[in-house]
């Protein structure tokens, strides 16, 4: 048994909870149903200890005394700036209260205790409406068990602490009826006790026996519990109340608050199972603050309040804040922001292609039938040509060639802008015309100008290097009530946030999609489609952009210091995205290993975009190479007249 934790303990006990987590982020994602059914609590409270343990890495490095003061406040900054959705922004103020507590010393029972109690009160006071049934019940309950420890040894505290947590969750579905109906118990508050346990295994040196929490087959049954490893005894499946037996709670019991208080569960505890579908929100949002203090923090959750809900607002108890929101109206979001200090970090997600219609999520579903009808299209603009890699070169000297978008499931990265006013962009399809909506992308080359335009893009030339004024002069410049931008790469994101909040006024809405180069540009035009509502054209083409990997071929111009190596001039190098993957004397021996690593992970299709210095020769042994290593892989070859790229390379 431990009697205290050092700072090297700490990051000890932090690195255990990120493989837990790992462990457990299937079971945790399966549970999630609130607030919104997008089954990524645990990948989300995963990506924040693991954003938080490298933090802490990092600071261990730079100094002799590695104090729990630091380890804890840097896991608490880590977790702030790189916080996932509403559970991993609760996970950084947990991680904060061990930071507040542990100033003096290094982890005692009595300092777990305090932990708690004031990660309990952050929470709570980031949050702009607190729901029970959640992470802030379990955390409350795991505070006053930890509390109630008149002898605090760290052992017992801990303990406690993990012991009132899963009691806690068992009863969760007692008190938010959304669970109680899926059958599951809060999947934010399964991720607490997972934390807490992890505590208990390095203070004690043995890990709680816990069951593996399951959907129940009937929505009035509640969770059923299952055995985790063989440890766990008496598997019980719930009854009618939803509670789990760690020890009996019926409906309308009070419930202990960490500062001593008693709390009537409301008769009222339903309120967020039905929600109406017209209000619900579109967009996730979440930046990071920095540059202003408690008071504008207040102001801020305030606003972000009459925007949307799932509201929490919190610090690192530094200089550093975390925002988020569910929301209509991102670009809103991201102004309020902004009006109080300086923005980075922005996240921005739908729920359009995150969590199906109607609530309930089906890892790995999603309706790709709008990809097929773009497809379509496009490929009609440009012919449909054979395949055959024997026409690759008249195909490259033409700038012909087909292209055939195939949908695989992926996340969308960002996206940013949106409806105005709390309005989705008006149904086109229900009043019966194509939307007044234009497509802007910023493209370098003369021939792939003409595959954009005859894509049906309105084409910024970007041969030369593109700034803010000239995109945003662009889009002002579009005739269309609508516009979706691709920006291939031409800006870094946090440009094109000012962008997007720039271009957006009462006559014009903006959305800028995450197209990181011009073959991924090309996927998303595929689908392109004026015939839906501009939000589910603009994730259609999302998707298509981010499921789509790309790379680049080019020659070393000097000789210069790569992450894989020194390169020479003349020398092949393979990028995939922005770094430097493959080099190789011989450019065309880049190329091949290049196509190798990034069909390695699988591919359906391969787009070969070339560029202005290179011939149907070097096309011809690229698509060679690929229908010889890789049957069935299909190649696409178009001329694209870029200067710097020898050839982008797009899988699918």
């Amino acid at each position: 048994m431990r009697e205290s934790l050092d700072g090297h303990d700490l990051l000890v006990w932090a690195r255990g909870c990120r493989t837990d987590l790992e462990l457990r982020r299937a079971e945790i994602d399966a549970l999630n149903v609130f607030p919104i059914a997008d089954a990524d609590t645990g990948t989300n409270l995963l990506a924040t200890m693991r954003a938080a343990v490298a933090t802490a890495e990092r600071a261990v490095l730079e100094v002799e005394d590695v104090t729990s003061h630091l380890v804890a406040q840097a896991l608490a900054r880590g977790a702030t700036t790189g916080a996932r959705g509403n559970s991993g922004i609760i996970l950084s103020q947990v991680l904060r209260g061990i930071a507040e507590a542990v100033v003096a010393g290094p982890l005692t029972g009595a300092r777990l205790q305090e932990a708690l109690r004031r990660s309990a009160v952050l929470v709570r006071t980031g949050l702009s409406a607190p729901v029970e049934g959640t992470i802030l019940t379990v955390l409350d309950r795991a505070a006053a068990a930890a509390a109630e420890v008149t002898e605090p040894s760290l052992d017992a505290v801990a303990r406690s602490a993990a012991e009132g947590a899963a009691r806690a969750l068992s009863r969760t579905p007692t008190q938010l009826g959304v669970l109680r109906a899926a059958g599951v118990v809060d999947a934010g508050a399964r991720g607490l006790l997972v934390l807490l346990d992890c505590l208990v295994t390095e203070v004690c040196g043995e890990a709680p026996a816990r069951v593996r929490y399951t959907r129940g087959e009937r929505a009035d049954q509640g969770p059923q519990r299952r055995p985790d490893d063989g440890n766990a005894q008496g598997v019980t499946l719930l009854g009618r109340s939803g509670d789990i037996d760690h020890g009996r709670a019926r409906d309308g019991e009070g419930e202990a608050v960490s500062d001593g208080r008693e709390r009537r569960l409301s008769d009222a505890r339903d309120e967020h199972d039905h929600r109406d579908q017209d209000a619900d929100p579109h967009f996730e949002v979440m930046y990071v603050i920095s540059g202003t203090d408690e008071t504008a923090a207040g102001g801020l959750r305030d606003r972000l309040a009459v925007l949307g809900d799932s509201v929490v607002v919190v610090g690192d108890g530094d200089s550093t804040w975390s925002a988020h929101v569910h929301c209509r109206d991102a670009g809103a979001a991201i102004e309020a922001g902004l009006a109080v200090g300086t923005v980075t970090s922005i996240r921005i997600e739908s729920f359009a292609v995150t969590a199906p219609h109607g609530g309930h999520h089906e890892p790995g579903h999603h309706d790709h039938r709008h990809h097929t009808q773009g497809a379509d299209r496009l490929g009609a603009r440009h012919g449909t040509g054979a395949r055959d890699t024997s026409a690759v070169c008249a195909q490259v000297a033409s700038g012909a060639g087909d292209r055939l978008s195939r949908p695989v499931d992926g996340d969308v990265l960002s996206v940013t802008g949106g409806a105005r006013d709390g309005r989705v962009f008006g149904d086109p399809a229900a009043r019966g015309v194509l939307a007044d909506r234009g497509v802007l992308a910023v493209v370098a080359g003369a021939a792939a100008t003409r595959l954009f335009e005859d894509g049906g893009a309105v084409v910024l030339r970007g041969d030369r290097q593109v700034d803010t004024s000239a995109l945003l002069t662009a889009i002002r410049r579009m005739p269309h009530r609508e516009v979706l931008v691709l920006p291939n790469g031409a800006l870094p994101a946090h440009e094109l946030v000012a962008v997007g909040v720039a271009a957006r006024d009462g006559s014009r809405d903006v959305l800028l999609l995450p197209s990181a180069s011009m073959v991924q540009g090309l996927a998303a035009l595929a689908v392109h489609d004026r015939g839906r509502i501009a939000v589910d054209d603009a994730f259609a083409m999302s998707e298509a952009a981010a499921t789509t990997r790309w790379g680049a071929l080019r020659a070393a111009r000097v000789r210069a210091l790569t992450m894989v190596g020194m390169c020479s001039p003349g020398d092949g190098l393979g990028l995939v995205g922005q770094d430097v993957v493959v080099i190789d004397p011989d450019v065309v021996g880049a190329g091949r290993i290049l196509l190798d690593r990034m069909l390695g992970l699988g591919g359906e299709l391969v787009t070969l975009l070339m560029g202005a210095d290179t011939g149907p020769e070097l096309a011809q042994v690229l698509a060679d190479h690929v229908t010889a290593g890789f049957p069935g892989v299909e190649v696409v070859v178009y001329s694209g007249g870029q200067q710097v790229d020898l050839v982008q390379i797009g899988v699918e």
